[in-house]
């Protein structure tokens, strides 16, 4: 019995043992299915949680693509969209000047002391020091599809608001370039300097007397041969010398035709040539100016629609008008040869400009009568001016047409002093000495375009200044300027004679003209 109890217990041993590895391999078998399932289960799990973040990144990149971008800097503020092609930005110009005057007059005309207050002994009055804000442009301007720009700035100096840019460029390639609207007409180098740019206060007699200002049509424009030529031909109402056309309708139906030529052969040449540039530009039109104008009543009508300007001095003060009988009458051309020059810290701009004007003299002026052209009045006058300015940067910044941006800002605590220039120009204007003469006798008296009394025969100016760039957004300007004039004072003494030798110069004018500018 025991040993049967003996042989079962070996048998229950012996199974045990026996069947512990396979319960052991079972057991094993089934914990390798259950980790293999819950890897699968939590690979899925990565990959969905992946998948999800490639959603969410596709779709902040798309999004991205649709949001605008907000930019502030130096330049301007304004907004863009994703793709570069829309933009809209705001910038701004303001410029607080200070006139005052050592010597100098204001010009009435030939009025009497009761209408324009107290006169000196040749009819006029003292140049009046004052303060005044020249420029407030506030300006709009952007792009859209890439290729269509705009541009709107608006002006409220002069106690009066006016449209100075408003018009639209396509940039249909850079060698075919459409503008449309009211712009500075492609001609003139100085005028073509922006405002917040001009190295002096006021620009030179070839800008502000002779060459257009800005006037309201068409220009095609481009720059060919790797840049180094640009074009420009235009079409557009027509405004008088030194002119800024309205908005509105244009009083004379003839059109005046733009066209220069401005090349810079070695901008890409690593010499001193490189910052040369020289071209010609010219205008040309037909224009009759309005005749039976009345200048008497209160609603005066616009002086200039007789289609002949006024001149000023450097300080701002008239030198010389046209008689009220005096109208254009024919043909009206400009031609002006340019160039400008920039080497290191030195800058350069050279200008003459040169208009002829087919003027013709109105009879019955003072009646009620219409008037007519006198006959054997007309006569082709031709005036010029010209000017050589120079500048320098002391602080070592490189001169350019366009701004000055300082290597260091004027910082008190970090010692930085901004950018210094000193800046020089001489320019005068010449009138043709037979618009101050009857075209058949001769004589100063009688039967002329201007009178001698009245009008200066010529301006000549020196003009000295030093610029201080605060920063490329903040600049303050110092001009002194001294000019010279031939005949142009006889008022209320007597009449000028037949051979005008009894007219003196007008007083020269020594003026000091500051401003503080702020553009961005």
């Amino acid at each position: 019995m025991q040993f049967q109890y003996s042989k079962f217990a070996v048998a229950l041993l012996s199974a045990g043992i026996l069947s512990s590895p396979a319960i052991a391999n079972a057991n094993d078998s089934n914990e390798l299915e259950e980790l293999r399932a819950l890897v699968q289960e939590l690979s899925q799990k990565v990959k969905i949680i992946e998948r999800k973040d490639e959603i969410n990144e596709e779709a902040a990149v798309a999004a991205k693509k649709e949001s605008p971008v907000v930019k502030a800097s130096a330049n301007g503020f304004g907004l863009e969209s994703a793709d570069g092609k829309n933009s809209i930005k705001f910038s701004g110009l303001l410029q607080a000047d200070y006139r005052s005057y050592q010597d100098g007059a204001n010009d009435v005309r030939n009025r009497t002391n009761t209408r324009a207050g107290s006169l000196d002994a040749n009819g006029f009055h003292d140049a009046n020091d004052t303060a005044l804000l020249r420029r407030i442009r506030p300006t709009i301007q952007g792009t859209l599809f890439g290729k269509y720009d705009f541009r709107f700035t608006p002006e409220f100096a002069g106690g009066s608001a006016s449209a100075v840019d408003a018009y639209i460029d396509a940039r249909l390639d850079p060698a075919f370039k459409i503008r449309a609207g009211k712009y500075k007409p492609f001609v003139g180098l100085e005028r073509l300097q922006g405002g917040s740019d001009i190295k002096f206060v006021e620009r030179s007699y070839v800008t502000n007397a002779i060459l257009p200002n800005r006037d309201v049509g068409v220009s095609v424009y481009g720059d060919v041969f790797g840049d180094k030529l640009s074009y420009a031909v235009g079409v557009n109402n027509g405004v008088v010398d030194g002119g800024n056309a309205t908005t509105g309708n244009e009083f004379d139906g003839s059109k005046e035709v733009t066209a220069r030529l401005f090349a810079t052969p070695f901008k890409d040449d690593a010499n001193a040539l490189s910052g040369l540039g020289f071209g010609i530009a010219g205008t040309y039109t037909n224009i009759d100016g309005e005749r039976n104008l009345d200048f008497t009543n209160t609603s005066a009508a616009d002086a200039t629609r007789n289609g002949l300007p006024s001149y000023l001095t450097d300080g701002q003060q008239t030198f010389f008008r046209y008689g009220s009988a005096s109208v254009a009458d024919g043909k009206r051309s400009r031609i002006t040869p340019q160039a400008s020059y920039y080497y290191g810290p030195l800058g350069l701009i050279t200008e003459y400009a040169r208009v002829n004007q087919d003027v013709s003299l109105l009879t019955n002026t003072t009646s009620n009568a219409p008037s007519v052209i006198a006959a054997n009045s007309s006569k082709t006058l031709s005036h010029d001016a010209w000017q050589v300015a120079v500048s320098y940067l002391l602080t070592g910044e490189d001169a350019s047409f366009r701004g000055v941006k300082p290597k260091n800002n004027f910082d008190i605590d970090k010692g930085g002093w901004g950018a210094w220039e000193l800046v020089a120009r001489y320019s005068e204007i010449n009138l043709d000495s037979d618009t101050f003469k009857n075209k058949n006798t001769g004589s100063f008296s009688t039967g002329t375009y201007a009178n001698l009394s009245e009008s200066a025969k010529s301006a000549k100016s020196w003009t000295a200044g030093v610029n201080w760039y605060l920063n490329q957004n903040a600049k303050v300007q110092l001009n002194y300027s001294h000019t010279s004039f031939d005949g142009g004072a006889g008022i209320g003494i007597t009449a000028v004679n037949a051979a005008g030798t009894n007219i003196r110069d007008r007083q020269s004018e020594n003026a000091l003209l500051a401003r503080f500018q702020v553009a961005f």
